[in-house]
């Protein structure tokens, strides 16, 4: 399958290096594959044997490079600006890795001005371009990442997510970072899907898990720059009485949220987030994903924020059910932004008098990427 950022990585790399970043088995290293012509151009830092040819500088005589997981090299920035800066344009270099390349640069020279930086995420809803309730259920229940999906199975998709979360642990945060409670840390990462969909409490997190408040907010960190999770924050304005610091949390893998409703959230807001990182990356807006919240219980689940103004504003119900007073309210407030009440199972689709429209996922999603 033809993965949406494809075209967007070919353009790129006609005038600059391209970093991919995203999770681990999001697709990254096969989307790389199908865009280079020449596979022994291929290099990955985890294998001894490609490791070691990038150490020497013996490289293939390519037209194109692609390193993969690069970013484990502590040099790797320096690196990469000599190999650009001596190559011109005659060698394209494409970047991938499962870690926020802007964060792991461990000092160096800059590479500002000679990359542009894209995030793949899981297949999501409009990608799969089937638009069937049917799909949108299977790709609720196996997630999104290729590997489960395509395997059409919940019991495989089960087994993909435990291996992946152990993984996660045990290879991928130990490669990049120092951990001294190793077993917390796995407890800790187990937690995590059950508090989808409320404000994260880090007091409460530290008081289960029996340590600090800042090794809780490390660990948040490194599972956000690591791909595991992101955070939203609440929008707030001078005309709401909003909450301005909690921030609630989601995961890349919604299969792993237990609760239908929770992971119908997560699901969403992976597909909100998709389209607000193609539309920062791939053209250039300044582009926000939050929720509302205020001090009187009014609650909305996203709003979409362009240059600190709110553009949309999704509320996400499982079923068919009455209009969310806090998306009338918000609506009251910002009349001329789009407000959409959007369900899972549910089958009505209409305008309300307060001019919001209530309509099934599917409908709304498939507009998205």
């Amino acid at each position: 399958m033809k993965r949406y950022l494809e075209n967007q990585v070919r353009q790129d790399l006609r005038k600059k290096m391209v970093f991919i970043g995203g999770p681990r088995q999001v697709g990254k290293t096969t989307m790389a594959k199908s865009i280079l012509a020449n596979q022994a151009g291929y290099l990955n830092w985890d294998i001894d044997e490609d490791r070691e040819k990038i150490l020497r500088r013996q490289l293939p005589a390519t037209s194109m490079i692609v390193f993969d997981e690069l970013h484990k090299y502590k040099r790797w920035r320096n690196y990469l600006k000599g190999l650009f800066d001596k190559s011109g344009k005659s060698i394209q270099f494409l970047v991938t890795g499962s870690a926020r390349l802007d964060y792991y640069r461990y000092g160096g020279d800059s590479l500002q001005g000679r990359y542009h930086y894209l995030r793949l995420h899981p297949l999501s809803f409009a990608e799969l371009g089937t638009y069937s309730q049917d799909s949108l259920m299977e790709l609720l229940q196996l997630g999104g990442f290729p590997e489960p999906f395509y395997s059409g199975s919940e019991v495989e998709a089960k087994r993909w997510s435990k291996e992946y979360r152990a993984r996660f642990v045990k290879e991928e945060i130990t490669s990049l970072e120092k951990i001294h409670d190793l077993g917390t840390l796995e407890l800790f990462v187990l937690r995590l899907p059950d508090l989808v969909g409320s404000p994260l409490s880090i007091n409460s997190l530290r008081e289960d898990l029996q340590t600090s408040h800042k090794t809780v907010s490390r660990w948040l960190d490194i599972m956000e720059r690591l791909y595991g999770i992101y955070r939203i924050s609440p929008f707030g304005s001078p005309k709401i009485r909003a909450v301005k610091k909690e921030q609630k949390h989601y995961h890349f893998d919604w299969s792993l949220i237990p609760n239908q409703g929770s992971r119908f959230e997560n699901f969403v807001a992976s597909h909100l987030l998709k389209w607000v990182h193609f539309e920062e990356d791939a053209k250039g807006r300044n582009l926000e994903l939050r929720y509302f919240r205020d001090i009187d219980g009014r609650e909305v689940d996203f709003v979409i924020m362009e240059d600190q103004k709110p553009i949309q504003m999704i509320e996400c119900k499982w079923s068919d059910t009455e209009i969310n007073h806090g998306l009338v309210y918000l609506k009251t407030r910002f009349p001329n932004v789009e407000a959409w009440q959007i369900s899972a199972a549910g089958k009505k689709d209409y305008i309300s008098k307060d001019n919001i429209r209530i309509c099934p996922a599917a409908v709304f999603l498939k507009n998205l990427v």
